[in-house]
């Protein structure tokens, strides 16, 4: 049994009851009945490929006077997504922009990007925060829900209000179908709903009713509009035997999960199934990549934990729960180990890959890495411009200081003053740094609040922690709590 439309109408399938002319229809009610722009959510992956294609179908069914409203297509990246799905991101966005211009449709397709101080390279060898995992996945509000939802409420302050569009379908879960059809936040005789966090957006599910059979069905059937190639697309799929990473607006909206479009750096999941499926499809030149990947994983086994992470939170305290020491960020020395290997790593891949000049992590990432080290890290060393120089063979226009800075001399002799005295080195470091910093400002405030920061963190060597809260010695092999 088929539609007039030519689609299989098979049992649960969307296309039993209604017809394309009927989700198209639907989606020029729902377009002309608000004033506001629509945000449609696009991952380059099959659901959100298929709300905007059938969006872009319905519109161009309309007279071109009652195409008012824009529509922005945003892709989140991460700017560690997998380069095989980058390439294809960018080179559908970038159709997407030429078709809507020679069609006269008001669509408009950018991608969206954490902050230079949310990147992920920036919090993990900046800042040592660890790699992510199901109990800490740091990662996600930062690179995703953030970036979107920065978008989204300029654009609420710009208009008053908008529609965010997405793909979610009631048949990807049990749990996604519960959540789609809860009735808080419904609006009595419209499809669209309130956001439950975003008070000035709404919410437009055209595909919730889909199957995933519906969905490749009605890609494979129906041209893309912005001369696209789906068969690509599911060409893609198979060679990752995966699904896609949604864009990411809130905490209920799925993040990456075991089968996946994603970024490359995940460690939330065991295995990295979508990069092992690609490099056995013909990708060989990833292997680098996984690789790193499957090397940093390593660094969440408990029983190693003691080995990459320090003993205090980055609050500059110590925690124990339960008789267990919640470890804390990764020691410098681990980071700098983690900056080579990914550096070696961009060299590997620019060799092997399509890409000679596929960068990994940006100059700008590099740059704020190493104001981290500087002012929060007694990296007295300055370790980043020489590591860089070690594994690159080339040297960035690194900014200097004007009020000048420590040298790795200068630690050697306070370390040896400090070891006289006893009294912990970098808690002394940390008191200069701060005294810096303020240096050549006609107002010092806020320097004794500074100054009491660093002399309230905890100074114990983990040794005399463990002394205390009778813990067992790290040579035990004891397994450290995750953090």
């Amino acid at each position: 049994m088929s539609n007039r439309h030519g689609l299989p109408a098979e049992h649960h399938s969307v296309f039993a009851t209604r017809t394309l002319d009927d989700i198209y229809q639907e989606v020029r009610e729902v377009y002309a009945s608000t004033p506001m722009p629509w945000v449609i959510g696009y991952s380059g992956g099959k659901d959100s490929t298929t709300t905007v294609q059938i969006i872009w179908y319905a519109l161009a069914g309309l007279p071109a006077e009652q195409r008012t409203k824009p529509i922005y297509v945003i892709a989140s990246d991460t700017l560690v997504e997998t380069p095989v799905i980058v390439d294809h991101l960018d080179g559908t966005l970038r159709r997407i922009n030429e078709a809507a211009a020679e069609q006269s449709l008001p669509f408009s397709a950018q991608k969206v990007s954490p902050q230079l101080t949310d990147t992920f390279w920036v919090n993990l060898i900046g800042r040592g925060y660890p790699a992510p995992t199901q109990r800490f996945r740091w990662c996600t509000e930062r690179m995703k829900i953030q970036p979107a939802n920065r978008f989204i409420l300029d654009r609420a302050a710009e208009f008053g209000e908008v529609v965010m569009v997405l793909g979610g379908r009631k048949s990807e879960s049990s749990s996604r179908a519960q959540v789609m059809t809860k009735k808080h936040g419904k609006i009595t005789g419209s499809r669209l709903n309130r956001h439950h966090i975003l008070t000035r957006a709404y919410v437009y599910t055209p595909i919730e009713d889909f199957t995933t059979d519906d969905v490749w069905t009605y890609l494979l059937q129906v041209p893309s509009p912005w001369g696209s190639n789906n068969r690509d697309l599911a060409a893609l799929y198979r060679s990752a035997q995966s699904g896609e990473c949604p864009l990411v607006v809130d905490e209920t909206t799925p993040s990456c999960g075991n089968s996946r479009f994603g970024c490359w750096t995940c460690t939330v999941v065991t295995r990295d199934k979508s990069m092992e499926a690609m490099i056995d499809s013909g990708e060989e030149w990833m292997i680098p990549l996984l690789e790193f990947r499957d090397w940093l994983a390593q660094t969440q086994d408990p029983q190693k934990k003691h080995l990459y992470r320090g003993h205090k939170r980055r609050t500059g305290q110590v925690v124990v729960k339960e008789g267990k020491l919640i470890r804390g960020p990764y020691y410098l020395d681990f980071c700098k180990e983690i900056l080579r290997r990914l550096l070696d790593t961009q060299k590997q891949v620019r060799e092997l890959g399509p890409d000679p000049h596929q960068e990994l992590i940006s100059e700008a990432e590099l740059h704020e890495i190493r104001r981290i080290w500087r002012t929060e890290r007694n990296d007295w060393d300055d370790s980043v411009p020489q590591i860089y120089a070690e594994l690159t063979g080339h040297t960035l226009n690194w900014l200097q200081d004007d009020i000048g800075a420590f040298s790795a001399q200068e630690y050697r002799t306070l370390h040896e003053i400090c070891v006289e005295q006893g009294v912990p080195t970098d808690l002394v470091a940390k008191l200069l740094e701060q005294e810096r910093q303020q240096q050549g400002m006609h107002r010092r405030a806020g320097i004794f609040q500074r100054i009491d920061a660093v002399l309230g963190e905890d100074w114990r060597d983990e040794a005399s922690v463990r002394a205390e809260h009778q813990l067992a010695p790290l040579d035990g092999g004891v397994a450290e709590e995750v953090a």
